[in-house]
């Protein structure tokens, strides 16, 4: 007798086989019992007839606890009307664990209750088909890279210095010394560049920012490719090559995960090639148009972006933004001082920024010069300072946050479902 998974059921058909998972469900109907079995690859419905297995079996079917383990047995039967296609027909059951009284029942639950309980909450239907296509993403954004020539190139995750600015930094005791959880891989990212050519780091990341919007996480995954030889143009070029891959293959690969999710595809199908692509002065002047009475040099926040998303039917990318509102690594634009050569795919429908990045600026005095001005400390950037002094080459690269990526793609109200174990400004636990 083989032992089977659910999401590979039908290689069986007609034979017996045993699946070991939970009990997601129970019904009964006269002399038969209908249970709905999870594996963590699917669920099947297994049915007990009263007259195919013992008396006891039968009883025992009867009062099962949710979330029970289990080990079933029985022969894999064809059933157009099962979900799946496919059925099992009970011989055998044995009980593993018999669950005790599960708290997340089919009753509303407010959010805090289910984060509180994130750890049973993961084992619903919603919740790992948003795991899945989290999962499709990694392996996309992997697969992209690793086939246009990208090394896999891991950054340290405690650093000496600040990266996105000093006000948002986790610090850590480290010795007789003070760390900090990474803002970024990209520095590091740069010295993989001008090593190898090409390199992607992929990884956590940690922002002590004070917010509680839906779009912000304390702790997330951004995967950061680093492209030596390279500008502004190049780096909008592989953002829109890389992004209409990452969603041309959750549309092929999880389809089924964005049907449980109620996600409306459409609007996915059209993300293709070309995106359009904007100044910041253009978007000031198209959000004007809308009503939004924004100055040159501001941020533009999540209202502006949305506001900006709905004039196109597909990623929006934006560029050359005030020098002055961008980190201290980019590149000024030698057309316009007062840009910086930088860019910000913006999602459609609302979902804001998913990808950023631009070229870096490549000259040792003008960065140590930029370094200064920010109040950083020039000691803990020397080694990022010889990247200019030993072959320094134009140079260009993005970050993508893995969360803000599948929030949109799934159609979420809030990156908090996006991530096994969010971490917010009030979420620590489990």
């Amino acid at each position: 007798m083989a032992s089977a998974t659910i999401e590979r059921i039908g290689e069986h058909e007609g034979r017996t086989v045993s699946v070991c998972g939970w009990l997601a469900g129970r019904r009964s109907s006269g002399k038969l019992h209908f249970l709905q079995v999870r594996d963590g690859t699917g669920t099947i419905q297994c049915v007990l007839s009263k007259a195919d297995v013992p008396e006891e079996t039968f009883t025992l079917a009867d009062h099962l606890s949710q979330e029970s383990s289990l080990e079933v047995t029985g022969v894999v039967r064809a059933d157009a009307r099962a979900p799946i296609g496919y059925e099992l027909g009970v011989t055998d059951l044995h009980v593993v664990q018999r669950a005790a009284e599960y708290p997340i029942t089919p009753k509303e639950h407010g959010v805090a209750f289910l984060l509180d309980h994130r750890h049973l909450w993961l084992r619903s239907n919603r919740q790992q088909a948003i795991m899945r296509v989290r999962a499709e993403v990694i392996r996309a954004c992997r697969e992209y890279l690793d086939g246009h020539g990208f090394l896999p190139f891991d950054a340290p995750i405690l650093t000496p210095n600040a990266c996105e600015g000093t006000t948002s930094l986790f610090a850590v005791p480290y010795f007789d010394e003070t760390a900090y959880l990474t803002q970024s891989g990209q520095l590091y990212g740069e010295a993989g560049a001008l090593a190898f050519g090409k390199v992607y780091v992929f990884g956590p990341t940690f922002r002590a920012e004070k917010s509680k919007t839906r779009r912000h996480l304390t702790e997330f995954w951004m995967i950061e490719p680093e492209m030596a030889f390279a500008g502004l143009d190049a780096d909008m070029d592989l953002a829109e090559d890389f992004l209409v891959h990452v969603v041309r293959r959750v549309l092929e690969r999880r389809a089924a995960e964005l049907r449980v999710l109620e996600r409306d595809t459409v609007p996915l199908a059209r993300v293709e090639k070309p995106f359009p692509r904007i100044t910041y002065a253009e978007a000031l002047d198209l959000l004007r148009q809308k009503g939004f009475p924004v100055e040159w040099g501001a941020d533009l926040g999540g209202d502006e972006e949305t506001a900006l998303s709905q004039s196109f039917d597909r990623p929006v990318m934006v560029h050359r933004y005030p020098v002055e509102s961008k980190a201290f690594y980019m590149k000024a634009d030698p057309a316009d001082p007062r840009c910086a050569l930088c860019v910000d795919v913006l999602a459609p429908e609302g979902y804001g920024e998913v990808i950023g990045g631009g070229q870096r600026e490549d000259d040792a005095a003008v960065l140590e010069e930029k370094i200064r001005s920010h109040g950083l400390p020039l000691d803990a950037f020397g080694w990022y300072l010889d990247l200019r002094r030993y072959g320094s080459v134009p140079h260009a690269g993005f970050g993508m946050g893995i969360e803000r990526c599948v929030t949109w793609l799934c159609g979420l109200h809030h990156v908090r479902e996006t991530v096994p174990f969010p971490r917010m400004l009030e979420r620590l636990r489990p």
